[in-house]
């Protein structure tokens, strides 16, 4: 039980919400006003400050000025709507929540229900770093690169908060071990925590899988069926690859991103649902509005705090700390242990990893099952899967220039694969995803239109190659 305090101007409004409050086993206050907010704090310290920023006297902002108080209670934002402005001040003032109103009884228990002190939250962030410092683990995530150390930072400054959070970052970098770290440090963490790949669901499907459906409302649908959004009432909801999200079901998400409601296919009542959601990209997020794939409003909406992952070959020493962690993790399934060899760590260091850490688990699991000693050495590690070399001078070394370069043709840029003869050219400057492009189809072309070894060659997982080639209508 704790001492709460209601700040509301409308006086009846604040009497339904201290009953809702104290049926709940905590003691409550009301003030109608800044003043006597203030004179009521002086009185006693509420550890649960429910606080609407509009009010007569002044903003909710000048109560929360207060020293120490807003570092020493559980803060809760109350406003007539769910907008992108309310995210931010909930993210500056380290709310714990936001309410619209009109109260909704539900979503009110299930906050409290979740209620943790923020003591008790800085210092199990505090026991998380400590592990981290020792271990090079936060969570479920290893590395201690500066770039990671980012990363981390901003996980531990918004999970205790509800605001929207948008990771992106190239495949297998990592993106839901990031959302699920905010999850396991929130307030929500006793409860679901529920991962949805956009991409993977049919495009047929996927409106009845998010947000349920009734029975009878197509056909096959022999039953109610529950969405993500009310399996994970009262948690998390991770949208992965939500690019890959229809534009029609875009608005639908919008919409309840804006007011916490949908309703099932098939059905005409509304349903609230109290989640918070974290999205996921591996796209440039502006170059999809550009392109039609991403709503603009529904970007902003989603990008409240973003975090971007980086890849694999930017994280220097992570390589061979994570390289070993699998190794062990392998050893640990099927007994017995084995190590890198100098030469071997010198080649994963090396090698670019365009998949990155997908590929680098897929990399020390066959290497694991290759090497016929102790020592893994780098016999059966790969070589580099794309060797790039800019013609025209620059910090690489150059070849001798061809034909076209002495004629004053233009520089272009060489991307080769084995067997020799097969290779694509790209002018320098060109578009990254045009260069994408033409090298997966050109890959693609190669393996035979064989989906499995042309994500083995280009080192990416088999939903972004299926990703891909759906984009490209191949």
């Amino acid at each position: 039980m704790s001492h709460a305090l209601v700040v509301e101007d409308d006086e009846d409004s604040a009497q339904v919400i201290a009953a809702m409050v104290a049926r709940e086993g905590h003691t409550v206050m009301c003030a109608h006003s800044i003043a006597s907010a203030r004179r009521l704090v002086a009185m006693q310290r509420p550890e649960l400050l429910l606080l609407d920023l509009h009010l007569p006297d002044g903003s909710g902002f000048d109560l929360i000025a207060e020293p120490g108080l807003a570092r020493d209670c559980i803060l809760i934002l109350m406003t007539g709507q769910a907008s992108l402005e309310t995210s931010i001040k909930a993210l500056r003032l380290g709310a714990a929540d936001y309410l619209v109103k009109p109260i909704n009884p539900q979503h009110l228990k299930g906050l409290l229900s979740r209620l943790i002190p923020p003591a008790q939250l800085r210092a199990e962030i505090d026991e998380v770093q400590e592990l981290w410092r020792e271990t090079g683990r936060f969570g479920h995530i290893i590395g201690r690169s500066q770039a990671m150390q980012r990363v981390y930072r901003q996980v531990s400054r918004v999970a205790g908060t509800a605001v929207t959070v948008f990771v992106h970052g190239e495949s297998g970098t990592g993106k839901e071990l990031v959302a699920r770290a905010v999850h396991d440090l929130s307030r929500r963490r006793d409860q679901p925590f529920l991962a949805v790949n956009c991409g993977a669901l049919s495009p047929h499907l996927i409106e009845s899988e998010i947000f349920g459906h009734e029975r009878g409302s197509f056909t096959g649908a022999e039953r109610q069926h529950q969405g993500f959004f009310e399996r994970a009432h009262g948690g998390t909801l991770f949208l992965d690859e939500v690019t890959e999200m229809p534009l029609e079901l875009q608005v639908k998400l919008l919409r309840v991103l804006e007011s916490g409601t949908f309703m099932r296919v098939g059905s005409t009542q509304v349903q609230q649902t109290d989640v918070r959601i974290i999205a996921a990209t591996n796209r440039d997020a502006q170059a999809a509005v550009a392109r039609g794939l991403l709503r603009e409003d529904l970007l902003y909406r989603l990008n409240v705090f973003p975090i971007a992952l980086p890849p694999l070959r930017e994280r220097g020493d992570d390589v061979a700390l994570i390289a070993d962690s699998f190794l062990q993790e392998q050893s640990r399934q099927e007994g017995g242990a084995k190590r890198f060899s100098p030469a071997a760590l010198a080649r994963l260091a090396a090698h670019r990893w365009p998949g990155n850490v997908r590929e680098l688990r897929n990399v020390v699991q066959r290497a694991w099952v290759m090497a016929s000693g102790d020592a893994i050495d780098e016999e059966w590690l790969p070589a580099a899967a794309v060797d790039a070399q800019v013609h025209g001078g620059g910090a690489m070394q150059a070849p001798a220039p061809s034909a076209e370069r002495r004629n004053g043709g233009p520089p272009h840029a060489r991307l080769q694969q084995e067997p020799a003869d097969n290779h694509i050219v790209v002018q320098v400057g060109s578009q990254l995803a045009d260069v994408e492009r033409r090298l997966i189809l050109a890959t693609y072309e190669l393996c035979g239109r064989h989906k499995e070894r042309t994500a083995a060659l280009l080192g990416i997982s088999m939903k972004t190659l299926y990703n891909r080639l759906k984009e490209y209508r191949q």
